[in-house]
């Protein structure tokens, strides 16, 4: 087992409340240890990679995305344009968390430029999560960067403590692990406390726990692309219940370690050989897009 217990959840969640600051600060410090980086710096680049995921996200959104393999075709696009003619199933915000979150994932599909968080694959959900409701609940700047930066620090200790490699864990190591990074940041991001924070780490990656990475053709499409949005609503979920007070009877570094162990013990076809899953379905035996339409 690669756990290395000085990263945990936890000790950062036991030393904001000792000290009283956000997660995001002691995210940021230990950043700051390790890197030498100055603070000024790292905010920086944290606001450099912010504009490099709503660039995507924008294109995503205002042109179809169309992959060379033509397992893409746009639907992002098409989402949020069936959402403006009114067809929303939970109004305008829920269909903008759909198609944010898809419309990234295309653009990393058809080799556009995406920042991986945590990986290229699951690229759309902590940046169309925290995105869409800070623009539905007018968050500040600064509030928004300490999201991310807490969802970097939650990413880290699940790096250090299972996988956040589809190859070695599954999909759950990769959008799983996107989801309770988008989760717990959202959770600081509209005032929640570290300890609200951590269950909805928790939530959101037992939520999606054993999901298998069974890429169609090799090819990071589909079903990754929809599975961004999956990550995200579980995201919002994990987030809402978390704020709302629900309690997690694991904690979130249980969760996080157990999650590793379920990678390791996936059969290697469901981990990213494209050997399994819906990899091994004809392509065509379903309803293509305009067949859908009509």
């Amino acid at each position: 087992m690669r756990t290395m217990k000085e990263i945990s959840l936890e000790r950062f969640i036991q030393k904001v409340e000792e000290s009283g600051q956000p997660l995001s600060e002691a995210f940021l410090q230990h950043e700051i240890t390790e890197t030498g980086k100055p603070r000024e710096m790292l905010w920086e680049l944290m606001r450099t990679r912010m504009a490099v995921m709503n660039q995507a996200l924008k294109r995503g959104l205002e042109s179809p995305q169309r992959s060379r393999s033509g397992l893409i075709q746009g639907e992002a696009h098409r989402i949020a344009n069936w959402a403006a003619t009114g067809g929303s199933l939970l109004g305008g915000g829920f269909s903008k968390l759909i198609a944010s979150a898809m419309a990234i994932a295309e653009v990393n599909a058809c080799m556009g430029r995406i920042v991986a968080a945590p990986t290229a694959g699951s690229c759309g959900v902590l940046p169309a999560t925290l995105f869409t409701v800070a623009g539905e609940r007018a968050v500040s700047e600064e509030a928004l960067i300490r999201a991310f930066l807490t969802a970097g620090g939650i990413g880290l200790v699940i790096e250090r403590s299972a996988s956040l490699s589809g190859a070695e864990g599954g999909c759950q190591a990769e959008v799983g692990s996107a989801s309770a990074m988008a989760a717990g940041a959202l959770v600081e991001m509209l005032g929640g406390p570290p300890v609200q924070v951590g269950c909805a780490v928790a939530f959101a990656l037992g939520n999606l726990m054993g999901l298998i990475c069974d890429p169609v053709r090799g090819l990071v499409e589909i079903p990754c692309v929809k599975r961004n949005a999956l990550g995200e609503v579980n995201a919002v979920t994990a987030a809402e219940m978390a704020l709302a007070g629900c309690g997690s009877v694991f904690s979130a570094d249980a969760v996080i370690e157990t999650m590793g162990k379920v990678g390791r013990h996936l059969p290697e076809e469901f981990r990213e050989t494209a050997r399994g899953g819906l990899a091994l379905l004809p392509i065509g035996d379903g309803m293509s897009p305009d067949q859908a339409r009509a």
